[in-house]
């Protein structure tokens, strides 16, 4: 993963979620312990405009995130609670902050910066920007949608 990538559609970035959960899912299945690997960036989103993007370095290694470990199976647990409300931003084609996405399981994510790694996790595996999962930064005077969770 190497300099910019083009801009995926919401529609192939739906796919490359539910390609994902699913392999997960498989994995599951079959007794086997599921493995994520998230490329390592120095300077992934660092752009001062806020748009991530896939750092013009190369990868420092990956990070290999497994369930094997208790330390991972809560950041495994997280990201897929995000992933979920990305995926339901994507599928209805609506937009909301980071803020939003923390407040709708405050007590599960505990800080906000939580909510923000696994964002980051996400635009990793998926190749893509914050922008592209429709996350937007919060802003005053500014209307998100706020999703519903059950």
């Amino acid at each position: 993963m190497e300099g910019k990538h083009s801009t995926p559609h919401r529609f192939e970035l739906l796919k490359k979620i539910r390609e994902l959960t699913r392999s997960i899912l498989e994995d599951l299945f079959n007794s086997r312990s599921p493995t994520i690997y998230i490329d390592q960036f120095s300077t992934y989103c660092a752009e001062s405009t806020g748009e991530c993007y896939c750092s013009s370095d190369l990868s420092n290694g990956k990070e290999i995130l497994t369930l094997q470990r208790e330390s991972h199976v809560r950041r495994l647990d997280v990201l897929l609670r995000v992933l979920l409300i990305v995926q339901q931003l994507l599928r209805e084609n609506k937009h909301g902050s980071k803020r939003d996405i923390y407040y709708m399981h405050p007590s599960v994510f505990k800080e906000q910066s939580i909510v923000d790694r696994a964002i980051n996790d996400i635009c990793i595996l998926l190749h893509c920007s914050r922008h592209n999962l429709n996350v937007v930064r919060s802003h005053k005077n500014t209307t998100f949608y706020i999703l519903q969770c059950s």
